[in-house]
């Protein structure tokens, strides 16, 4: 049975105690950047790197992700991070990184594209420091520069504008057949979600519009010259794309469709079209909650019919190129909200619940902690199933026992980093001036 229905199988008090021992025995400290050695040179080699977040509000989540990151693309030439992010926004920021003449000229500025809520998933200074720390680097690259990409499929409108407002300096005659398919999604204002409500009263949709925009943008593309001409085709497609499936997203949402798996079909998809544009053997890390990367079928999202990126790249790829690393901690304080749309607050993340992947790691000295999961065996007391937290941009920590995955961790994750106390994330709304913020790097060990 699962945790979310009954834990005591994973709370029996001896199995905790077995499950504490090979903690302690098989994981090491992570004090510092230094540590990060083993699992930087375990992951230099994949093709693939997926990179979790236990939660959207995180200060910890994001800055070992940074690290990690920021060694990764410096020491072995990784190519471009792909996150959890709408890809209109997320390519503004990849103009900043590139040092595109038409980029914004700080990060502030770029970040304020964010206006999706939640904005501060990306508009913090966690993520500030390292898109100034790649924006340096690249610098120093310019003929091959790291690249910043979304991955996610909510930008329906803003990526039809995109392709309206590309069409019109690039191909005339394209750019009216555009607006004219795109004219069907008029009668919402556009507002994405009341376009899907309301294809469960009218049969009608406009899911050919968007599929025909796509395919005269791929058909009848125009030949380029210049650097910067190929990336700009692939982001005009890319936008038609992200059009066409948020089409089918929306209209999913609102009805018997499976709307998770159509979302990260979709970052899957885009995730091998960005390697495909960068060339076979580019090499990506990706940023996104664990519920995305780690493996799905080593939880009880199989059973509901759900994948996701971390799944979709295992079955796609060889194994040998693909790492997941998840996250977690004991407890804290996560920047969330209590409603969707509602303000954001830091709020308390009360201790972890007995028996939980979290709570064996807290029992295993109170100190955070890297796990290689091929250390445990089968059989192990750390190989069983246990609950694992999962906080949204929504939570609500009274109700504390729903927020638990059932997992099995050395199938869901290749590597786990355990953060036993973590600290909220810091938006830019909520600490507007960078003096308020404690110094969250320098990247160096």
């Amino acid at each position: 049975m699962s945790p979310r229905g009954n834990p005591a199988a994973w709370q029996e008090p001896e199995a905790i105690e077995h499950a504490v021992e090979e903690v302690e025995g098989r994981s090491r400290p992570l004090d510092g950047p230094g540590d990060l050695d083993g699992l930087v040179d375990y992951l230099a080699d994949r093709q693939f790197v997926l990179l979790g977040e236990a939660s959207h509000g995180t200060s910890e989540f994001y800055r070992w992700r940074a690290q990690l990151s920021a060694r990764l693309i410096e020491e072995h030439g990784f190519d471009f991070v792909a996150v959890e992010g709408d890809w209109p926004s997320c390519y503004i920021l990849n103009r900043f990184v590139k040092g595109r003449p038409d980029a914004p000229k700080t990060v502030r500025e770029a970040l304020e594209t964010f206006t999706r809520w939640p904005t501060w998933m990306w508009a913090n200074w966690e993520t500030v420091e390292f898109f100034e720390w790649l924006a340096l680097h690249n610098r120093e690259f310019e003929d091959d520069p790291a690249g910043f990409y979304g991955l996610d499929v909510y930008s329906l409108f803003e990526s039809m504008d995109a392709v309206v407002e590309h069409l019109e300096a690039t191909d005339p005659g394209a750019v009216e057949f555009a607006r004219d398919a795109y004219r069907c999604f008029e009668p919402y204002g556009e507002d994405a979600r009341e376009y899907g409500r309301s294809t469960r009263l009218v049969p009608e949709t406009c899911e050919d519009e968007v599929v025909d925009v796509l395919t005269r943008l791929r058909e009848e593309a125009p030949t380029y010259d210049g650097d910067e001409s190929p990336d700009e085709q692939f982001n005009v497609e890319q936008n038609a794309r992200v059009a066409r499936n948020a089409e089918e997203y929306y209209r999913s949402l609102a009805g018997s469709g499976n709307s998770w798996n159509v979302r990260d079909r979709h970052m899957a998809d885009t995730l091998d079209r960005l390697i495909e544009q960068h060339g076979d053997d580019a090499t990506a890390i990706v940023w996104a909650h664990n519920t995305h990367i780690g493996d799905a079928r080593a939880t009880d999202m199989a059973q509901r019919g759900r994948l996701n990126i971390g799944q979709l790249v295992r079955e796609r790829y060889p194994p040998k190129e693909v790492a997941l690393v998840g996250f977690g901690s004991h407890h804290g304080s996560v920047i969330a909200a209590d409603e969707w749309g509602a303000e954001m607050e830091s709020m308390r993340v009360p201790e972890a619940m007995e028996g939980s992947y979290e709570d064996v790691f807290h029992r295993a000295g109170g100190e955070d902690r890297l796990l290689f999961t091929g250390r445990i065996a089968a059989g192990d007391a750390l190989a069983e199933e246990r609950g694992h937290r999962a906080i949204g941009v929504v939570y609500h920590p009274s109700l504390e026992s729903g927020n638990y995955v059932p997992t099995e961790l050395r199938e869901r994750y290749d590597a786990f980093i355990h953060i036993d106390e973590s600290g909220s994330l810091h938006p830019l709304d909520l600490h507007p001036d960078r003096e308020q913020v404690p110094e969250l790097y320098p990247f160096g060990r």
